[in-house]
């Protein structure tokens, strides 16, 4: 029995069979048969990724070092936690404050304030023969040495205390110099002999501040009208001890 002749396809059927082919199974094949080693170097641009589209995982370890990162483009939420070094231990405690009342104590403080003299009435002393000289200010021990800190002082108001006799305490008193409740005068310095002398024993040294409390005239206070104030030690304070 003749078997029949088998016809050899024309070129242009095996093109067409091939393009088939190719159509069909083109991503598949691509996906799995090309590699990093079938992609030349630096051919691949940032514009040709997607955005987000790699992840951690498509990159291989210790590719991506300093000089690839641009300068500043990095912020903290792309650090892991603990990742980032601690910054510098800051100073201990910054900005101490205590309140005094018009009696010269202190009566609130965030600590190591102690007052040494309020007001005091000192030995006689050359011309000052009723011993007044420090009788206008406070001085208090701050705990420490102030030379690398700033002092500052502030009266505060008292509108419970009728310090004229006007019966007026709301600060609303018409006239100059009415309201003594709600005015004044303040200074404050650490003492240093030599630049600021303080009088009374023990105060002469840098642990001590003086602050003097005075009238919106300038003058000296006196019972009845002294001024409650905030004091504040600013600056490095780890050095109290």
């Amino acid at each position: 029995m003749r078997l029949p002749a088998v016809r050899r396809p024309s070129p242009s059927m095996a093109v067409s069979v091939m393009a088939l082919v190719v159509a069909s199974t083109g991503t598949s094949y691509a996906a799995g048969l090309i590699g990093s080693d079938d992609i030349r170097n630096n051919s691949i641009q940032s514009k040709d990724v997607k955005d987000r589209t790699l992840k951690g995982r498509d990159i291989k370890n210790d590719v991506i070092g300093s000089n690839k990162v641009r300068n500043g483009s990095l912020k903290a939420r792309d650090f892991k936690e603990g990742q980032l070094p601690a910054g510098a231990q800051g100073p201990a405690g910054v900005g101490r404050w205590a309140l005094v009342d018009a009696s010269g104590a202190i009566v609130a403080q965030s600590g190591g304030f102690s007052v040494t003299a309020a007001y005091p009435t000192l030995a006689p002393m050359g011309a000052d023969a009723a011993g007044l000289r420090a009788n206008g200010n406070v001085y208090i021990n701050a705990g420490e040495n102030l030379a690398n800190n700033g002092v500052l002082a502030v009266v505060a108001l008292q509108n419970t205390v009728d310090q004229n006799g006007d019966t007026v305490t709301n600060g609303r008193a018409p006239g100059a110099d009415a309201n003594p409740e709600f005015s004044g005068e303040i200074s404050a310095a650490m003492c240093q002999p030599g630049v600021v002398n303080c009088a009374p024993p023990g105060t002469g040294n840098t642990h001590h501040l003086v602050v003097s409390p005075r009238n919106s005239d300038g003058t000296v206070t006196a019972d009845g009208t002294r001024k409650r104030f905030y004091v504040v030690v600013t600056g490095d304070s780890s050095d109290r001890g």
